[in-house]
């Protein structure tokens, strides 16, 4: 595709300018900023990616996964503000999933140790870990403190903070996990994958495409699982002081 092409592309960001002007939506301004974001963003990933695959070294590559690790740290941190050291505990958590789908697609010889697989898969884990750590923490702070009276009351009959809180633990990690379930539950028959869909448009072989997708998919649901539990009980401490007191938490 060249640059000419790609520019015809626009006409698809004309239309919600548009509408948002026509309906009065008033997103003219976001949607404009979201475009040159994403386009400056993604041409800069290009090159910086091309310079990293042509070098393949290993410092290079541990360089972009930091990279994208510092990203999905700061992004989540905001949603997390109510849990102490939050930024810490995201980037263990990150960092963790990050060692152990490497650690077994490189171990098992299941991917090439190569920056093209090692750095995309990297992107795909890692972004979807901080999407799923968004929404624990989104549901987290919000059960908590709907549920206050019912946790202050098992903490005044003697029970202990991860007693009080585990219920409202175990419903946030639950509704975090839907949406990757849901979503594979009517893949293929609703909709087709990006990364499939890219394969097959750059030719290849539809059958090796599905192998890939399958790949990705199994991860994407182990990465679900392991973030929402590792987030969640590195943070659920955060919410109690020294005595065990249940402190305030701001939802928002």
């Amino acid at each position: 595709m060249s640059w000419l092409t790609l520019s015809l592309t626009l006409i698809f960001v004309l239309i919600p300018l548009l509408l948002s002007k026509t309906l009065h939506l008033g997103l003219e301004k976001d949607t404009l900023i979201a475009t040159i974001r994403s386009a400056v963003q993604l041409i800069a990933v290009g090159f910086v990616l091309k310079f990293v695959f042509e070098s393949e070294h290993a410092v290079f590559i541990l360089l972009m996964v930091l990279l994208m690790i510092g990203a999905a740290v700061q992004n989540a941190r905001h949603k997390g503000k109510a849990v102490k050291g939050i930024t810490w505990k995201l980037f263990v958590t990150f960092a963790a999933i990050e060692l152990i789908t490497q650690g077994v697609l490189l171990g098992l010889h299941i991917v090439p140790a190569t920056a093209q697989y090692i750095i995309s898969i990297s992107g795909m884990v890692i972004g979807n870990s901080m999407v799923l750590a968004i929404l624990f923490l989104n549901r987290f702070t919000s059960e908590i403190e709907s549920h206050r009276d019912q946790t202050e009351l098992i903490l005044s009959l003697g029970g202990t903070p991860k007693q009080s809180i585990n219920r409202q633990l175990l419903k946030a990690i639950q509704a975090s996990m839907i949406p990757t379930i849901e979503s594979q539950k009517t893949i293929g028959l609703v909709q087709l994958p990006g990364m499939m869909s890219g394969q097959i448009i750059a030719g290849a072989d539809p059958i090796q495409a599905v192998q890939f997708q399958l790949l990705i998919v199994f991860l994407l649901l182990s990465t679900a699982a392991m973030t929402s539990v590792l987030l969640g009980y590195l943070s659920y401490r955060s919410f109690f002081n020294e005595q065990m007191q249940l402190l305030k938490v701001d939802a928002d």
